[in-house]
């Protein structure tokens, strides 16, 4: 049974089973660069987990790090052949999970990276796994949701939609939520394999959604953001830009009544979580694809023009702006007092108190 989630760890893509990119641990208020690992000639799109002191993260050229969190220095490295990682990592209990562009979800073992065991999907695997009591859950662009068991691979159940799956399944409870590009979010009883309800959406959407007590919130490819009661089986809410409207590939953070999301339109927003009206908007230089993550009072996040920015959770004021260069596509990972967060040019950065 994967352990409880330790301050200490960022063990998959948002951070928690709820996805919603609260972090347990504090940081400085202007956080410095304390080490950075270069691949040369890489490229990283996905976000880190951090647990027991380790990074991990796969690149797009199929190699899976292990770097010490304290040092930055590689404590193992896994080749894969005609391989690559966009999905990000999650761990638990001396195992590492991911999925590859080829539909391959491997296990790892943590300690040296050898492989415990895989299963082939018939789809690409575009995000983080999740984990359940002894399962571990993981969706697919072959539109299946799968649960094995964690230790052995054993397929307990598969669920199919309508078109592809490319979220982390969001866990509540023993309800799985799934964001689907058959534009739908889904609910599904996870000891069961058993769809219990639906709600419609106008668009497709691959963000992992955000759970906050009866409420589910995600963007869509058409510029829709929702609020939906997912117990009610209704819409609570809808969001449009009104300046015009871009897709989301962010997956939006939530805390304290707001829900923070980045946008393709190159607007950080803060929307209210009980009606949907904005709160604030930060206004960057490019894009948004990466997701945000809350730090006590602040939003952290990685933008297009390769800028990570510190903005104030009430305010929306900027605190703090680090240019790292290239393009972040994936998320900050925030563990142990650090930020963790990599570019598409194939470094990967920690950043804290020295």
């Amino acid at each position: 049974m994967a352990k409880e989630r330790a301050a200490s760890d960022w063990p998959l893509f948002r951070g928690n089973a709820q996805a919603n990119g609260v972090a347990t641990s504090d940081l400085p208020e202007k956080p410095e660069l304390l080490w950075r690992y270069n691949v040369e000639n890489g490229a990283f799109e996905a976000t880190a987990a951090i647990v027991d002191g380790t990074v991990y993260i796969g690149d797009l050229d199929g190699n899976l790090y292990a770097i010490d969190l304290e040092k930055g220095t590689l404590r193992w490295k896994k080749e894969l052949e005609d391989s690559g990682f966009i999905a990000s990592p999650a761990v638990a209990d001396g195992r590492l999970y991911i999925g590859d562009y080829y539909g391959f979800f491997y296990c790892f073992d943590t300690a040296n990276g050898k492989e415990l065991w895989k299963y082939e999907t018939e789809g690409e695997i575009d995000n983080s796994a999740n984990f359940y009591k002894d399962r571990v859950l993981v969706g697919s662009q072959d539109s299946n949701l799968y649960c094995f068991e964690a230790a052995t691979g054993k397929l307990t159940w598969k669920y199919a939609i309508e078109d592809q799956i490319r979220c982390m399944p969001t866990l509540a409870g023993n309800r799985t939520f799934l964001a689907g590009c058959d534009a739908k979010l889904h609910v599904i009883d996870v000891d069961k394999g058993e769809a219990i309800s639906g709600v419609e959406i106008t668009d497709p959407t691959g963000t992992t959604p955000a759970v906050d007590g009866d409420l589910v919130f995600f963007g869509t490819e058409g510029g829709a953001f929702y609020g939906i009661d997912w117990r009610n089986e209704e819409i609570a809410w809808t969001f449009r830009d009104p300046q015009g409207s871009q897709a989301y590939r962010s997956s939006a953070a939530v805390k304290d009544g707001l829900v923070i999301v980045g946008g393709r339109n190159k607007r950080l927003r803060a929307i209210k979580a009980d009606n949907g009206e904005e709160a604030w908007v930060f206004a960057a230089r490019a894009r948004f694809d990466g997701s945000p993550v809350i730090v006590g009072d602040r939003v952290l996040i990685g933008g297009g023009d390769g800028r990570l920015y510190a903005l104030n959770l009430k305010t929306g004021e900027k605190t703090w702006e680090y240019a790292a260069g290239g393009s972040f596509i994936g998320s900050p990972a925030v563990a142990t007092n650090r930020l963790v967060i990599a570019n598409d040019s194939g470094s990967v950065f920690c950043f804290g108190r020295k």
